[in-house]
């Protein structure tokens, strides 16, 4: 679980960057709406479902690497996964 909520942090740090970047006027909507994610990411009701989705997947054996909120970040941002 505490994996889980570092790669969490990881995404939320690439987001942050990623807007950071966002300064065009055609760019502000995008901005908005990873903001937007952002706040998700942060709220405590998120964080509560991903602990319960962490401890249920990984007593079942159905994930295998906890790292789907930075794996999401990597996609939409199109950056290598290293």
């Amino acid at each position: 679980l505490y994996l889980f909520l570092l790669d969490t942090d990881r995404a939320l740090v690439l987001l942050e960057e990623y807007c950071k970047k966002l300064r065009k006027p055609e760019e502000q909507q995008l901005k908005k709406a990873i903001k937007k994610v952002m706040g998700i990411f942060k709220s405590s009701l998120f964080q509560a479902l991903l602990g319960s989705f962490t401890k249920k997947a990984t007593r079942r054996g159905t994930i295998s690497h906890p790292s789907l909120p930075a794996a999401v970040a990597y996609d939409v941002l199109g950056c290598p996964k290293d």
